[in-house]
């Protein structure tokens, strides 16, 4: 009798291994399929499988590093302070002449960005200039409001000029009184 528990949990042993075996070859295999293939991937050693998996893995990392200071950048960030991101202390605008038209970007956080959008399409209309499209996008705590408008040219000079300066004057006073 004793043969036989010797033998049957050999026979154990093997289907227990024979399963971890192809539960690892299922594995690389769900791996290698995650990498861009460069020409015949499954002509290569396992060893070199995982070093491409290895390769692959630190390149997106280092590319979501680079994404991330990219959008810090374009976000208007002061600096990454432990791992946490510093936002501009207040709202700030953008504004670009092109020729007869206007781009106004606002920048604001999200306590105060309907009142200021309000307040500048308000300016905008005041001045005479003709709303063409306006629309915003939230990110994380900052509102990015982008305003397209159309100006005249008036006698004494080009119109946007007045407008900007007076939207810039506008954002000014509301940053100083908050």
């Amino acid at each position: 009798m004793e043969d036989y528990d010797h033998s049957s949990s050999k026979v154990d042993r093997r289907t227990v291994e024979k399963i971890r075996r192809n539960h690892m070859k299922n594995l690389y295999a769900e791996l290698n399929s995650l990498i861009p293939s460069h020409g015949t991937k499954e002509t290569m050693a396992l060893p070199d499988q995982i070093e491409e998996a290895t390769n692959y893995i630190k390149m997106l990392q280092q590319k979501l590093e680079r994404m991330k200071e990219k959008k810090a950048s374009i976000m208007g960030l002061e600096g990454i302070t432990s791992g946490m991101m510093v936002r501009a202390k207040s709202p700030h605008i953008e504004i670009h002449d092109m020729g007869s038209a206007l781009q106004a970007v606002l920048v604001s956080g999200l306590d105060h960005h309907q009142l200021l959008f309000y307040e500048i399409i308000r300016l905008l209309h005041d001045e005479g200039a003709e709303i063409v499209s306006a629309s915003f996008s939230v990110v994380d705590n900052s509102v990015f409001h982008t305003i397209h408008a159309e100006v005249g040219e008036s006698t004494q000079g080009f119109e946007g000029t007045k407008i900007s300066r007076r939207l810039q004057n506008f954002v000014h006073q509301f940053v100083e009184a908050s």
